[in-house]
């Protein structure tokens, strides 16, 4: 019996072998530049880009074991885990790709090789299904590959099925196609003499299920039209899970070796008894929802996916709180345990993807902590649910409430599919509807879609990109784009976001188009790093302006993104490309920063420090990267000190296009886990000239060197950066922080900033009590306002932090004086007071004083109206009390009115009761006028 490991090498073998495939790695379950996923889904994920013809393929045919989850988006087969046999959130798919290459009778041939002769497989219990056609697409059935199935299988084991089973997705945008699904009947002889497998086909049989879908991609999907791809391709994809379990001869996927070490780590922590393989038994599932989980978190943290709040974050919670409170209610673990489990998902898969191996330990821990977490709320929530679900049955309802699942969620964590799946275990269900609103009653986030000019999208689809290559456009050329000088060009297309056009005219109009032109000096948004602006002129009139806001590439065709200033320009003129030359200096002194930085962050911190994404722009470069701890200020320093050091040495920052692989063996070279790179790759190397790298590879020399592979825009030397300064390091999620940097006259004004702000806050003690609050006051808003260094500001914090108490004591003291002051002056206002009205200006009183000057007014006087005024000319506010006594009240005079009347001419408002009110204002000048009008207003009302 072949072991999964066996499995699945031969079949990359067969395909490599005997196929001609290319054996390419798997990426990661974290998308790179794909928006429209929250994980790698499937096998075609990362070959999209050569499906859609915006990339070309760099070999015809592939062959990989590609890490899939399936847990939210449009393929979630969360909810369906620990039910079945056969459904995870995480899994392997075992893939082989052509593109535009070979078609359906190869794919079709092979498959039933490797099934039937390379595994033996019965093939009287394969099965095999085809598209029928959907007359509301235009799509007709797939006649083609039921005829190359008939040579192989007879045609009453041939089943026409729709568009739900037999034409493939990838999301609501993207590659799809016709797909043909390949069967397993793995009941006993007895049951399959007494009824046909086909009966059995897409009926979710537990013993007759979908092993291999063979995918023929002839369109993409766009928001609004289904359109002909420009080239056909196969993408195939088998469950390792799922092929296993039939070549182990098993009736569960839970049986095979994939899963029966991870249930023995189970139960060795948590003293469970064995896992039974039981469908209904809470102990057996919680074993496969455990599982499967766990393989599921450790597989997506590694590859760069955190536990959170949001989209792919919050699925990743959603899975680990489910996987805890099955650990905590069927198998009765009140502490953490998962994280203890993660060296045993780690020895399954490690072999295959060595990178689970690196990264155990991090992924162990961000678990760990959120273990934690969750444990801390689950009891009282279960408490909250109990109590929700008895007084929903005590009501005579079966459905917990919709206010009740949201105070789960929000108070105490709890998803709503976990919330359903406790409901379900009691036979009730979730008011879904109530919930939902109750949710977007709480929902902050605004959502905004863009509208008006310039808001529709100019990235190229695939059928723009067919429709170019008709027009005999060729891609760009972008070799001037490294010197950045003026180029002349010609233009090839007008792009308006849904067609071509010939002319642009009507200059200084807000529709935002796309230039494409056959060269170019600018620099297309890619790997982090901004796209070029500049201005593109006619070059034989010299009277056309077109100002470009924004660069793009899409299918090897630059986008030179803006709106047309002057003049006119059409197809086929003659131009000249200018880019702003002092924005890309700056771009290029933060890239060439930024890799300074990451190389400075491994010497510091450690080798596992691993960059997660990056974002250079003119103003600032961001850095990404795996720790699981914040960096204290030496460790801050060090990495400056080490950037600075690189731009003081003024070294030369080298660049040379080198094939892959003799890349790949350069001894410390650095690229970003998951990254596609093209072959051959440019390698940016500062310090160390690329043709000495590939003289002697494994050199250790090359440790002390920053070493990349990089297709952006850099210095010619590192001592053009001028400076390099870290303004803020903080958590971007469990086990990721965040750098933010700057270089050049910005780092240099940041330095010098930072040091004088420090020099007062340290002299700041000498001052006497008047101008140390003074001092105090000013430091503080200037340490929020300014730029300035991540270190300097926490010395200055520190040292503010001493002088805070003495502060605090002095405005204490004076304010305390103040109160006196305010107080004395009430209690001789209430001394003078001649009639049953009295209106009057406080000095120097806020709201809280004032309060305490009418205590005063009121204890000598309390027969009379009183109102009180007071200004703060640093605030501009206006502070105004009343009060009047109930007889006065009865008569005619109330005391909200009556402020109200004073805060109306004072630019602001207020109210209150009849005997007591406050209110405020903005305009201190209109303040006697206030006070005459109020006056005016009590005896008009008292009259």
């Amino acid at each position: 019996m072949p072991t999964a490991s066996e499995i699945r090498q031969q079949y990359i073998d067969f395909f490599h072998d005997k196929c001609a495939h290319t054996v390419v790695p798997s990426s990661p379950v974290v998308p790179h530049d794909d928006p429209t996923l929250l994980f790698t889904n499937a096998g075609m994920n990362q070959f999209k880009p050569y499906f859609l013809g915006t990339e070309k393929p760099p070999y015809p045919r592939a062959v990989d074991t590609q890490k899939c989850i399936r847990a939210g988006g449009k393929h979630n087969d969360l909810e369906d885990v620990g039910k079945d046999t056969y459904h995870h959130t995480f899994f392997e798919m075992l893939g082989n790709w052509s593109f535009g290459d070979y078609f359906k009778a190869e794919a079709i041939e092979w498959a039933w090789t490797l099934l039937t002769d390379v595994w033996r497989l019965d093939p009287s219990r394969l099965y095999v299904t085809v598209f029928a056609g959907d007359p509301d697409d235009g799509l007709d059935a797939d006649d083609e590959a039921e005829e190359i199935w008939s040579r192989f299988v007879p045609r009453e084991r041939i089943s026409r099925w729709g568009k739900k089973d037999n034409f493939w997705e990838m999301g609501d945008t993207g590659p799809c196609g016709p797909c043909s699904e390949i069967h397993f009947d793995s009941r006993p002889d007895e049951e399959r003499e007494a009824r046909s497998g086909a009966d059995f086909v897409n009926r979710d049989h537990p013993d007759v299920i979908e092993i291999w879908n063979l995918v023929f991609i002839q369109f993409n999907r766009s928001e609004s039209a289904l359109t002909p791809l420009p080239a056909k391709h196969v993408d195939t994809g088998m469950g390792l899970e799922r092929v296993t379990r039939v070549l182990q001869g098993k009736r569960s996927n839970y049986d095979t070796d994939l899963w029966t070490p991870i249930f023995d780590a189970i139960r060795t922590r948590t003293g469970a008894r064995p896992y039974a393989g039981g469908l209904d038994d809470a102990v057996d599932i919680a074993y496969r929802v455990i599982a499967d989980h766990l393989r599921c978190l450790t597989v997506a943290i590694t590859d760069g996916a955190t536990p959170g709040n949001d989209g792919r974050g919050y699925v990743l919670r959603r899975i680990l709180r489910r996987a805890v409170r099955m650990a905590n209610q069927a198998l009765g673990m009140r502490e953490p345990v998962l994280a203890d489990l993660v060296p045993a998902v780690v020895d399954s898969l490690g072999d295959a993807f060595p990178e689970l191996r690196t990264h155990a330990t991090r992924v162990a821990g961000i678990i760990r902590d959120e273990e934690h977490g969750f444990l801390r709320t689950l009891d009282r929530g279960i408490e909250l649910f109990i109590l929700a679900a008895d007084r929903a049955v005590k009501d005579g309802s079966t459905a917990i409430s919709g206010d009740d699942a949201f105070k789960l969620h929000d108070t105490f964590g709890f998803p709503i599919d976990l919330t359903q799946v406790m409901a379900a275990e009691r036979g009730m269900s979730v008011d879904l509807a109530d919930y939902e609103q109750r949710m977007e009653q709480a929902r902050d986030a605004s959502r905004k879609t863009p509208t008006g000019p310039g808001a529709v999208s100019l990235d190229l689809p695939p059928d723009a990109i067919a429709r170019l290559k008709f027009m005999k456009a060729m891609p760009t050329g972008d070799e001037d784009k490294y010197h950045g000088r003026p180029t002349s060009a010609s233009i090839r297309a007008i792009w308006n976001g849904t067609d071509f056009v010939e002319r642009l005219v009507s200059a200084g109009r807000l529709e935002r188009v796309a230039i494409i032109t056959d060269r170019t000096n600018f620099y297309a948004e890619q790997g982090g790093q901004v796209g070029d602006v500049g201005i593109i002129r006619d070059l034989d009139a010299d009277r056309s302006e077109f100002h470009v806001d924004d660069t793009l590439a899409s299918g090897g065709y630059v986008l030179h993104i803006g709106r047309l200033r002057s003049g006119g320009l059409s197809v086929d003129d003659s131009v000249t490309l200018t880019i702003d030359h002092d924005r890309r200096q700056a771009i290029r002194a933060n890239h060439t920063a930024t890799h300074l930085l990451n190389h400075a962050l491994r010497q510091v911190v450690g080798a596992e420090v691993d960059q997660k994404g990056s974002h250079v722009d003119a103003d600032r470069l961001r850095f990404d990267f795996a720790s699981p701890r914040a960096l204290d200020d030496s460790e801050i320093n060090g990495v400056e000190r080490l950037v600075n050091l690189a731009i003081h040495q003024d070294l030369g920052v080298h660049a040379r296009a080198v094939p892959l692989e003799h890349a790949k063996a350069v001894s410390g070279v650095r690229a970003v886990f998951g990254e596609r790179y093209p072959d051959p790759v440019r390698v940016v190397s500062i310090g160390a000239p690329v043709e000495d790298l590939l003289a002697d590879p494994t050199s250790e020399r090359w440790a002390e060197h920053a070493i990349e592979f990089c297709g952006g825009t850099h210095l010619a030397s590192s001592g053009e950066a001028k400076k390099f300064i870290i303004v803020q390091e903080t958590a971007l999620a469990a086990g990721v922080r965040r750098i933010f940097a700057i270089t050049g006259a910005a780092a240099l004004a940041a330095d010098a900033a930072g040091k004088e702000l420090e020099s007062r806050a340290f002299h700041a003690a000498q001052l006497d009590d008047e101008a140390l609050v003074v001092e105090f006051a000013e430091i503080t808003h200037l340490v929020d306002e300014l730029t300035i260094g991540a270190v300097a500001k926490h010395r200055v914090g520190q040292l503010l932090d001493k002088l805070r108490e003495r502060t605090k004591r002095i405005r204490k003291a004076a304010a305390a004086e103040a109160r006196n002051t305010v107080v004395d002056q009430a209690r001789v206002l209430a001394e003078g007071i001649n009639g049953r009205v009295i209106v009057d200006r406080i000095l120097g009183a806020d709201k809280e004083t004032l309060r305490a000057a009418m205590d005063v007014i009121r204890a000598k006087r309390p027969d009379v109206a009183a109102m009180l005024l007071s200004g703060d000319p640093e605030e501009s506010k206006v502070a105004i009390i009343a009060a009047v006594p109930d007889e006065l009240v009865r008569k005619g005079l109330k005391a909200g009115d009556w402020v109200r009347q004073a805060a109306t001419i004072c630019g602001g408002g207020g109210g209150g009761r009849p005997e007591h009110a406050e209110a405020g204002g903005r305009n201190i000048e209109a303040i006697d006028d206030a006070i005459r009008a109020a006056h005016d207003f009590a005896e008009n009302a008292l009259a």
